[in-house]
């Protein structure tokens, strides 16, 4: 979204970049006032309610204004850069021309020519000094022939663009929370990128090895001042804004809990014959390098259970007064970032062989790991599975994804005390939740597809019966 002010200044305002968002928050700005910039090239990083989104400007021109801070929340529709597009037709021209700095001692060298604007860069890398036009600073050097013997530059700690250092946008996040500026720091990182171990040991006592994320959380036999960036003695309590993910997922789900009746029904299933399945599908040389785990194979006995009753596969549209039967499942999975709850979906998983979805398990947990999944991979939802026996919890009430008629929560699988043929044994065992829309789904076909999902996981072999 772009307005044009005048002759030579263009207003860039902050788009609805996800499906009715109406505000994000600026996390990093890769441009400062005086860069050029090109058409495409991305000016910022934002956090909207569903994801981190970096935002490409639609014009060249050389930046005049940053209206906002990082950190700072941005309606829908306001602007928050502005930039002086004179010279037309997308030339960086209207940028200004570096100034020769004359050598005391050799004659002044002819300047380089430098592109018209920067390169495509990985993103949070920056872009190379050559490529940013910008006005010398005291104390730039002009390069100048082999013959000159003026002492070169200090050297300073790898940097690009405008001088801040490398690091990729989740690191400088994290070191924005943790209160640690970038600039003080020794990249460890390849090509000088500075890591995440790089901003924990920043925060770690001196005498201490470089202390991960997972320690920090962990640390249970370290005192409270291990972690004075985070902690600080005497404080009783810690005010956190809510914005973003979490704001968005406090909304959904008191909108959620408070629109749908919700019904959960439990089935506790022995499923020992499900685990050794998963042992072989991982020596199957089909499946070899693909994500096999039981979560993939209770995705699947949520499929064929949905197909055996397709009537569960519906939303309720209160506008229009109808029930909305879909033809299809877009399997979304909940995932824990550090950013919040998300719940990306797997787009016609009906449709998908086993490994089929296996790869897209595996490429929607790493993407949302990485802090990259996109708003639209977390629209369009269907149904939902929450795993959370992966923190040892046997199960739970979940919450309907707001739109969804279902979702189902997988408790821990133990080995526990079982009737198996007549005796009792040690089998694999896990309970099952599913919560559903009672305005959508009765008593009756929430207990069938629940029941099917059990069956299946009981005897795997009705994967091949039933689908």
């Amino acid at each position: 979204m772009t307005t044009m002010t005048d002759a030579a200044l263009a207003e860039f305002k902050m788009p609805d970049v996800g499906e009715g968002l109406t505000e994000a928050e600026i996390l990093k700005w890769y441009v400062q006032p005086g860069d050029a910039v090109t058409d495409g090239q991305v000016v910022c990083e934002v956090e909207t309610a569903k994801a981190a989104v970096e935002l490409p400007i639609p014009f060249n021109g050389v930046v005049r204004e940053l209206r906002f801070p990082e950190g700072t929340t941005v309606d829908v529709g306001q602007v928050i850069i502005a930039v002086d597009v004179a010279g037309g037709s997308g030339s960086t021209a209207a940028a200004p021309a570096p100034v020769s700095v004359p050598e005391p001692t050799a004659p002044e060298p002819e300047p380089e020519a430098e592109p018209k604007g920067r390169q495509p860069v990985l993103v949070g890398y920056g872009v190379s000094e050559a490529s940013t036009k910008r006005r010398p600073r005291k104390g730039d050097v002009v390069a100048a022939p082999a013959a000159v013997t003026e002492p070169a530059p200090e050297p300073q700690a790898p940097a690009k663009g405008n001088g801040r250092p490398l690091a990729k946008p989740p690191v400088r996040k994290l070191a924005k929370d943790l209160g640690v500026d970038l600039a003080s720091l020794t990249p460890s990182g390849p090509d000088g990128v500075i890591t995440r171990e790089d901003v924990h040991a920043a925060v770690a006592p001196a005498p201490e090895p470089v202390v991960t994320q997972a320690q920090v959380l962990a640390q249970p036999q370290e005192p409270v001042a291990a972690a004075p960036a985070v902690v600080q003695d005497g404080v009783r309590e810690t005010r956190i804004p809510v914005k973003g993910v979490r704001k968005a997922t406090a909304a959904a789900m008191v909108g959620s809990a408070f629109t749908a009746p919700h019904v959960t029904e439990f089935v506790t299933v022995d499923v020992t014959r499900t685990m050794k399945l998963v042992e072989e599908l991982k020596a199957d040389k089909e499946m070899q390098g693909l994500r096999v785990n039981p979560l993939l194979l209770i995705a699947k006995a949520l499929l064929v259970a949905i197909k055996r009753n397709p009537e569960i596969s519906a939303s309720w549209d209160e506008a229009a007064q109808e029930i909305v039967r879909k033809h299809y499942v877009n399997l979304g999975i909940a995932a824990a970032t550090p950013r919040g709850l998300i719940v990306p979906n797997i787009k016609d998983a009906h449709a998908k062989t086993l490994p089929e979805l296996a790869t897209a398990l595996g490429e929607l947990v790493s993407t949302a790991r990485e802090g990259k999944t996109s708003p639209g991979a977390m629209q369009g939802g269907t149904v939902t599975i929450t795993n959370v026996g992966v923190f040892g919890v046997d199960t739970g009430t979940p919450i309907l994804n707001p739109g969804e008629p279902a979702i189902l929560a997988v408790g821990a699988i133990k080995l526990q005390p079982w009737v198996h043929k007549g005796k009792v044994k040690p089998r694999q065992v896990t309970t099952l939740a599913l919560s559903f829309d009672h305005r959508l789904v009765d008593g009756e076909l929430g207990s069938k597809v629940l029941a099917d999902v059990a069956a299946i996981l009981e005897q795997p072999k009705r994967l091949i019966t039933w689908a």
